[in-house]
């Protein structure tokens, strides 16, 4: 019914950057906050940063200063710019979004996540 598609993940060394893109699709009548978590091996998934419908922006300590997160309402997308990248940071990053569809139903949807590596 409704789905999201990441894109921007791969392999990048300590100190550059990557820019992830999420597009969501399907019977959207509006979406409220949407966010990125990660989750690295052997760890939980934790939330990287997340933007409201009014632009308002929350981010974990550890990304505040290097990570923006950023939409744009009229193509129902979500974005991360990554700079400053450290090993730690990789991860398999998933998008979310909390939607409310064309049938009146309220769904939290995830995106099948997208790969990052940071490494030389």
């Amino acid at each position: 019914q409704v789905q999201l598609v990441e894109s921007g993940g791969g392999l990048v060394q300590p100190g550059g950057s990557l820019r992830l893109s999420c597009a969501a699709s399907g019977s959207i009548f509006s979406i409220n906050v949407m966010g990125w978590y990660r989750q690295a091996p052997g760890k939980e998934r934790e939330l990287v940063a997340a933007i409201s419908s009014g632009n308002s922006t929350n981010y974990a300590d550890s990304v505040k200063g290097r990570f923006t997160i950023s939409r744009d309402n009229a193509k129902n997308t979500v974005y991360l710019q990554m700079n400053s990248l450290k090993p730690e940071d990789t991860a398999v990053y998933y998008c979310n979004a909390a939607v409310a569809t064309m049938t009146f139903q309220y769904l939290e949807v995830w995106g099948q996540g997208t790969l990052v590596t940071v490494s030389s």
